[in-house]
């Protein structure tokens, strides 16, 4: 019974946790291309990542959106 009962705190713990990230994630606010040029940076391809960033500027290091 203590067994079944700590694994449906957990799931419920699991699952809240899951429903937040997108909130958290959409929180932070995005720079997009044009934001990234209008700070003074480049839009540059990162190839070790996969993703665009802003290099330079406001906002180097940045990931654009």
């Amino acid at each position: 019974m203590r067994t079944r009962l700590l694994g449906f705190i957990a799931a419920v713990i699991l699952a809240g946790l899951g429903a937040a990230a997108p909130v958290v994630q959409a929180a932070v606010p995005a720079i997009d291309g044009q934001r990234c040029m209008d700070g003074g940076g480049s839009v540059e391809y990162e190839s070790a990542k996969g993703s665009w960033i802003c290099v330079d500027g406001s906002y180097n290091g940045k990931p654009i959106d």
